[in-house]
């Protein structure tokens, strides 16, 4: 049985001025026996988070739809015009090929401009980066990718941006939250679109991008000498599948080879189960295809194109897929190591990952004198950083544990449009050199121990399952364990409170660090597992690092298996 006011809830919407089809699929919730989507689809409204909206598409106030949509842009609209008075407003919007993604791109731009704010729209689908490109080329004050990402074919989203080209962040995030939280009714919704308020992004301006990642090469030499290098690339029904052969392009490969099978814009993602690079079973086309052609390199994109994933030979000559942990060292290795051959490095510059990322990166800065920061999760954290040292300090690059990276600072958001050039001009720049990238990566392993990371995903679905994640984690900051799996546990750092507790010498100190809903395990042996609930799907996350010392190459594959016994032991216990 649902509860009243879920039920007065949608009856609310039923009678209210919406189309035929919604009313349809809410009479049958309603007359549903089974009130348990009837209770997900209105039990809240769909959050307007940090991020902006996320989540399962269909009718009700928590899901993505026209109205839900409609409301969120309002709000934002509402917020841009307090923002900026007596300005011209303008907000670049795209999408990417997932399903009602023109509707609700359609929807954002109409809202707005009923609004009298101006909309530069992409004529077709284009990846996030290129958005977050425009914002800035054309000074929009905001931008909106309608994508959910890596989300499963069911899921739609809406990333909103601000003037720099950075996902929305403090005080924005917050303001822009306290206003779409008063458009309460679709009443409030201004529907009357104004046509003469939307000018069209042509394709022409996908060379003027392409420019601004070519600029990032660092290895021209190597480019020509490897320019017939097969590689491999699918963009997995997504929006990448134009830009990352053309980027590839501009860098000077000649010899790409798309996954035909994945490389027509496809909401419906037929050949994968999950349309994520992180998953290896949706780069099982792009492996087969590069085994067929003898590829150097193996490349994928998710929908939106702002993550990547690689896969390399390896010593048996079979495709091994590399994490975006290990993908995020080698290109920092690449970048500082080659600046540091031509005398680039000065002292201003800096890299910056998050917390729940490697701690390789850092040691790899470190090792070239460069600095390091360490920000929250999500790349509008890394975002903030490169903006407030923007002027005094020069930004080389960052990433993420989540198959993200940013090269250079002309987009504020990961590009795995710019990152998938770069890391097959790294490929060629140590082939040329007679190496591969697990020689690389062996190097970096001799000189900081060998690192390994892995993430555990529990999904719980539902108001139930939500309630549960916050339980798991209040249950954690109550009860601190003092071993993990037997192993004594010797800090703990709970970002959501701001302090870390030594529970060697039991005593805690201030963390400064913005607050986030995080907790962080430090083991006597060198392990960390961080606990996070996801921001944008039903799930908490365990993130887990270890490492050992790896005393020579010839040890790489030994060294390996300490490190994957350590983590199956790990999984076990938090699974």
């Amino acid at each position: 049985m649902a509860d009243i006011a879920i039920i007065q809830k949608a009856e609310h919407w039923l009678n209210s001025d919406i189309d035929e089809q919604s009313k349809i699929e809410i009479q049958q919730l309603l007359a549903s026996e089974d009130k348990t989507e009837l209770t997900d689809s209105f039990y809240k409204d769909l959050e307007f988070g940090t991020g902006g909206l996320r989540g399962l598409m269909g009718v009700g106030s928590n899901r993505m739809n026209v109205y839900t949509v409609a409301m969120a842009t309002q709000g934002l609209a509402n917020y841009l015009l307090s923002s900026f008075p007596n300005q011209e407003i303008k907000v670049a919007i795209t999408h990417d090929s997932r399903i009602n993604n023109t509707l609700f791109a359609d929807t954002t731009a109409n809202v707005f401009t009923a609004n009298g704010i101006k909309v530069l729209y992409f004529r077709d689908q284009r990846p996030t980066p290129m958005l977050s490109f425009a914002i800035r080329h054309f000074g929009c004050k905001s931008g909106v990718m309608v994508t959910a990402s890596h989300n499963p074919k069911e899921y739609n989203g809406y990333k909103a941006y601000w003037d720099d080209g950075a996902q929305i962040v403090a005080p924005h995030d917050t303001n822009i939250i306290l206003e779409v939280q008063k458009i309460d009714s679709f009443d409030k919704v201004r529907w009357d679109k104004n046509d003469s308020l939307i000018e069209y992004i042509e394709e022409d301006f996908d060379l003027v991008y392409l420019n601004e990642v070519k600029k990032l090469s660092i290895s021209p030499e190597a480019l020509i000498t490897q320019r017939d290098m097969p590689i491999v690339f699918s963009p997995i029904h997504g929006s990448s599948g134009k830009m990352v052969p053309a980027a590839l392009k501009v860098f000077g490969f000649e010899n790409i080879h798309v996954v035909k099978e994945q490389a027509e814009p496809d909401g419906n993602f037929p050949t994968v189960i999950y349309p994520n690079p992180e998953e290896a079973e949706a780069l099982s086309l792009s492996l087969k295809l590069g085994k067929e052609v003898n590829a150097e390199l193996v490349l994928a994109c998710d929908p939106d194109g702002d993550r990547y994933a690689a896969a390399i030979p390896n010593e048996y000559g079979e495709f091994e897929l590399l994490n975006g942990n290990q993908t995020g060292a080698i290109l920092i290795h690449y970048l500082l190591s080659n600046m540091r051959e031509h005398g680039r490095l000065t002292g201003e510059q800096f890299v910056v990952s998050t917390i729940v990322t490697t701690d390789l990166i850092g040691e790899i800065a470190r090792e070239f004198g460069v600095k390091y920061y360490s920000t929250l999760t999500g790349f509008k954290n890394i975002a903030m950083v490169i903006r407030e040292k923007e002027g005094s300090e020069v930004y080389v690059g960052g990433g993420e544990e989540s198959y993200g990276f940013l090269i250079g600072d002309f987009v504020r958001d990961k590009d795995g449009v710019s990152a998938c050039a770069m890391l097959a001009e790294a490929v060629a720049h140590y082939k040329s050199k007679g190496m591969n990238l697990f020689d690389v990566l062996s190097e970096i392993y001799y000189k900081h121990n060998f690192y390994k990371e892995a993430l555990i995903s529990v999904t719980k679905k539902g108001k139930d399952g939500a309630e549960q994640i916050q339980q798991l984690m209040q249950g954690f900051r109550s009860s601190k364990p003092t071993h993990i799996n037997g192993i004594k546990v010797n800090r703990i750092v709970d970002v959501d409170r701001g302090r870390i507790y030594d529970l060697e010498n039991d005593t805690e100190q201030e963390l400064i660090l913005d607050r986030s809903n995080v907790l962080q395990f430090y083991l006597e042996d060198g392990s960390k597992i961080s606990a996070r609930p996801s921001g944008t799907e039903p799930k908490i996350k365990y993130y887990i690092s270890v490492n050992e010392p790896l005393p020579n190459r010839g040890a790489y594959r030994k060294v390996e298996e300490i490190l994957d016994n350590k983590i199956a032991d790990l999984k076990k216990f938090f699974e």
